[in-house]
């Protein structure tokens, strides 16, 4: 009897043996510096969570995670521009174990510390909607071309008004960013004019935030009434410059158009308030990021470069010798879910 529970004993042992061995298999197959998909933590930081264009961003890295069984870590400024709250945010990840992070960043060049320390210890950083300054400051970054969406709300805006004498206000978002300067400059060229231009009435920050955007038309209202052209950097401003608009009596005097392509915005579209939105996909970019860092944590291959994630001019009222999609097409689509 005690030589068979010996037996047992020993064929136990070597069981356990067995199944740890097995273990040490399985875990070297995924090669040093990888790990397996339930151990992966993938870290979201947008500019806030009130714009809703970063709130469809976070539905959309929220459910990807879930569907690749790997942990996601949202976090995002107290307000758009608050770069110091981003920079927090990151250094908690790097703390928490982040196998990647997908950043907005408010600021381009003022987030390059901690995303440099961020990749020096392993973590694969990948830029959504906003390039850093410089790029290459990350790993990769998925993205609209930024400045082509300005050039189609530009070239859109000219060529709905004719041959009209163009006054022009521009309302812009918050500085330091690329997106910002991206969709500024590019208006202007697909508009057809320069910086300083004498069409150009002035201009107001409004962090695209719709409040912000409608005190900013306002007042550019009361210096200039002859204002027939605005620029708006995302729909919530063009909301704003809207109501603005409606409050002095000029909502069918003047071209406004947009960039975003949520569905709130092609409703303004659709309902007249907005002549043109310039759709992007933050619902593509953030599934995007969470793929790139589940790779990156099974085989150790990163995503590099710029990858454009597409845009679409959004109108009922199309221009010749310029592509568009109607409403009907935007609402189906809108943001890419």
């Amino acid at each position: 009897m005690l030589q068979n529970c010996s037996r047992t004993r020993v064929r136990a042992h070597g069981l356990k043996l067995g199944v740890a061995a097995l273990g040490l298999v399985i875990g070297a197959s995924f090669g040093a510096g990888q790990a397996a998909a339930e151990d992966v933590i993938v870290g979201l930081v947008t500019k806030t969570e009130v714009n809703p264009f970063f709130a469809k961003m976070r539905q959309a890295a929220e459910a990807r995670a879930k569907e690749k069984k790997v942990k996601l870590i949202a976090r995002a400024g107290k307000f758009d521009g608050d770069n110091e709250g981003q920079v927090a945010a990151i250094e908690d990840l790097i703390s928490a174990g982040a196998k990647g992070i997908l950043v907005t960043p408010n600021n381009s060049s003022g987030m390059l510390g901690v995303i440099k320390k961020a990749r020096a210890a392993g973590v694969l950083v990948i830029a959504l909607d906003t390039a850093t300054d410089p790029a290459d400051a990350v790993d990769a970054t998925f993205a609209t071309d930024n400045f082509e969406a300005g050039v189609q709300q530009g070239t859109y805006a000219r060529k709905a008004m004719g041959d009209k004498k163009a006054v022009v206000a521009m309302l812009d978002g918050t500085p330091g960013g690329t997106v910002d300067t991206f969709r500024h400059d590019g208006y202007l060229k697909g508009f057809g004019i320069k910086a300083g231009d004498p069409s150009i009435a002035g201009a107001a920050i409004t962090n695209g935030a719709q409040d912000k955007g409608q005190v900013g038309m306002e007042n550019l209202l009361s210096k200039n009434g002859d204002i027939n052209a605005v620029y708006t950097i995302n729909e919530p401003a063009a909301a704003g410059a809207f109501a603005a608009l409606k409050s002095f009596g000029k909502e069918k005097d003047v071209m406004l158009t947009s960039i975003d392509g949520g569905c709130a915005g092609v409703r303004d579209v659709k309902d007249g308030k907005i002549a043109a939105t310039v759709m992007q996909f933050p619902y593509k970019m953030a599934s995007m990021g969470v793929d790139a860092v589940v790779e990156y944590a099974a085989t150790g291959k990163k995503p590099s470069g710029f990858v454009n994630t597409g845009s679409f001019l959004i109108t009922d009222k199309p221009v010749q010798g310029l592509e568009s999609k109607d409403t009907a097409w935007g609402l189906k689509n809108c943001w890419g879910d």
